[in-house]
């Protein structure tokens, strides 16, 4: 089985299970969408006719509060069980939202510069070349278009367990290839799926030599000082699980094409 199929009947699995990553938005979060979905001013003051892309981003939450705030959106994911949330939610809602089922790193089916901004919650570590990603998604954005994504750190991926001291022990190499051996902590890990370790040369750099511009980098804070060890929250203390990044695609050489906002 490839990580492909094995990632795809992962997120299926855990879709149809009430997984915490597959809840739908709520009818609070679409009274307010774009500040649930942009808590750092990342965003246009609207999205209305934008060409939203909510990348490996199925669900039903992500490309509603899209769809709701007036942006022409389409979503791709590799699990069918997750487009079939966004479907029915826009139904529900009386809203329109295009649905791919692909791989973040084959986006065969979109047309090069067609977006405007490309949306991205945590995905890339369930694919083995973050480069390709890269790649797909400055071909798909319009000059001046925004790229906001999110990514699991790698020394948080590093981690195999803990010792007697409740310390936490990187025991997996940097310098990897290949998935992501099984190990006995599986904080911030998705049950059943195969993931990949992206070090920041790649992260960062590759973002840089795609053809983007990175604007703003955040790591999200995700302990909590009451937890207990073993806890993810516990772990949280220690090392960052996931950083946010804001990025723009660099104008195309012989295109005049104006950057479509500004911060």
């Amino acid at each position: 089985m490839t990580p492909y199929d094995q990632n795809a009947t992962a997120w299926n699995r855990l879709c149809e299970s009430g997984s915490v990553f597959a809840k739908v938005a709520s009818d609070e979060e679409c009274r307010t969408p774009l500040q649930t979905l942009d808590s750092r001013g990342w965003l246009p003051v609207s999205v209305a006719g934008l060409d939203v892309l909510c990348l490996a981003a199925g669900g039903g939450w992500q490309s509603i509060l899209y769809a709701v705030a007036g942006a022409r959106v389409t979503v791709v994911d590799l699990s069918a069980s997750m487009l079939r949330q966004d479907l029915d939610e826009a139904r529900k809602r009386g809203v329109h939202v295009r649905a791919i089922e692909a791989s973040m790193d084959r986006l065969d089916q979109l047309e090069a510069e067609s977006f405007d901004i490309v949306h991205q919650p945590v995905s890339t570590c369930y694919v083995p070349d973050i480069c390709a990603v890269y790649a797909e998604v400055a071909r798909v954005l319009r000059s001046g278009g925004v790229y906001i994504s999110q990514h699991k750190q790698p020394t948080s991926l590093q981690i195999v367990g803990r010792d007697a001291a409740d310390r936490y022990v990187v025991g997996t190499r940097y310098y990897r290839s290949g998935p992501l051996p099984l190990t006995t902590d599986r904080s911030y890990r998705e049950e059943g799926t195969q993931e990949f370790l992206h070090r920041w040369e790649d992260l960062v750099g590759g973002l840089c030599r795609s053809g983007f511009v990175v604007e703003d980098l955040r790591e999200p804070y995700r302990g909590d000082e009451s937890a207990e060890p073993g806890h993810y929250k516990h772990r949280g203390l220690f090392t960052p699980p996931y950083v946010r990044l804001k990025a723009r695609r660099l104008a195309r050489t012989g295109t005049s094409r104006p950057v479509l906002w500004t911060p």
